[in-house]
């Protein structure tokens, strides 16, 4: 289950399994699923991540 941050008054979503932040929920799903199921990451997924500083 992917985790919650909100930050700036910005809610983003956050792969447990990689660490990636997501600005969506369903996208963070997917990497998280991704990383449990792979052991890896996916660039089409992980594009879409974001740089929280």
């Amino acid at each position: 289950m992917t985790k919650e941050l909100t930050k700036n008054n910005n809610k983003y979503y956050i792969c447990e399994e990689c660490g990636f932040a997501y600005k969506d929920n369903q996208t963070a799903a997917k990497c998280e699923n991704w990383c449990r199921e792979k052991h890896s990451c996916n660039t089409e997924i992980t594009k879409d991540a974001v740089k929280l500083d």
